[in-house]
């Protein structure tokens, strides 16, 4: 049977007095309820104490944090519209240009504009920089075929400005044209293919355009021949001369020395044969000097 009373007994030292407490079991039982669950209040009390300036101090951290991004956010988003105005700009020249060299437009133009600012809400905010981001590298990828298309084109064409007969091969004055003409050794009309420039014997002759020697032998009629291949089917004979000073397959540029005028071959004084073909059809050369 359990104790309805506890006593408990207080000796002080150095005192016979003895002093005598009695408790009842329900004090003593609630008394220590009432402890457990006060150090329970307490220690909960605590924790929640500690978590909540951890809390505070990682919310405080993180708005921090967010503040920065946010920051770093519209830099970006501002420097992103910088970027798409200056590819704005680009693509404007780049339109001026194939204008000016007479191209089309390129097959795909993926440059579009962004509509109004990024949203307040950061999903809305991120997906509307990421998609400026995507607009600009399209366009870059725009920009950049498309100049690598206008560098082809415009290096074939300076390389067919090269190849095309310009100017006259040499210093003198024209004795017979184009066409058909009373030949000098059988009085009969012949077609003359090409122009005849009289000059001293020995003046340089030079080659009209870039291109590779073909040709430069004695050839029947002719008498000392250079024959120049200029690509894009253009082709450049210089007949009659006393000096040949260039070998097969050398590559010459406009204006180089090949030959020296002389009267060798089919000829009744001392001048430069000249003719341009194209596709080996004799070309008018007055159209080219």
């Amino acid at each position: 049977m359990s104790p309805k009373k506890f006593t408990v007994l207080v000796i002080p030292e150095g005192s016979h007095h003895v002093r005598r407490f009695a408790f009842k079991r329900c004090w003593l039982v609630a008394t220590v309820v009432f402890g457990v669950v006060f150090l329970a209040g307490v220690g909960l009390l605590g924790w929640d104490y500690c978590r909540i300036n951890l809390d505070r101090g990682e919310l405080g951290r993180l708005r921090v944090e967010n503040r920065t991004q946010q920051g770093d956010l519209r830099r970006l988003t501002a420097n992103l519209e910088g970027l798409r105005q200056d590819l704005m700009v680009l693509s404007q020249n780049d339109a001026k240009v194939r204008v000016m060299a007479k191209l089309g437009k390129p097959k795909i133009d993926g440059l579009a504009g962004v509509g109004g600012p990024p949203e307040e809400d950061p999903a809305n905010e991120f997906s509307a920089l990421q998609h400026q981001v995507d607009e600009i590298m399209q366009a870059i990828d725009l920009r950049r075929a498309s100049q690598e298309e206008i560098s082809g084109i415009l290096n074939d064409e300076r390389s067919l400005l090269g190849a095309k007969p310009k100017g006259w091969p040499t210093r003198g004055w024209k004795t017979s044209g184009f066409g058909m003409r009373k030949s000098p050794f059988t009085g009969r009309p012949k077609m003359h293919e090409g122009l005849d420039i009289a000059a001293r014997t020995g003046t340089s002759v030079s080659a009209t355009a870039d291109g590779i020697v073909s040709q430069a032998e004695t050839a029947p009629g002719y008498g000392k021949l250079v024959v120049i291949d200029h690509g894009y089917g253009f082709k450049t004979f210089y007949g009659h001369n006393s000096k040949i000073h260039v070998k097969v397959g050398q590559r010459v540029k406009r204006g180089d020395r090949i030959a020296s005028v002389g009267s060798t071959g089919s000829s009744t004084g001392s001048h430069v044969h000249y003719e341009v073909r194209r596709n080996n059809v004799p070309l008018n050369p007055k159209k080219y000097l």
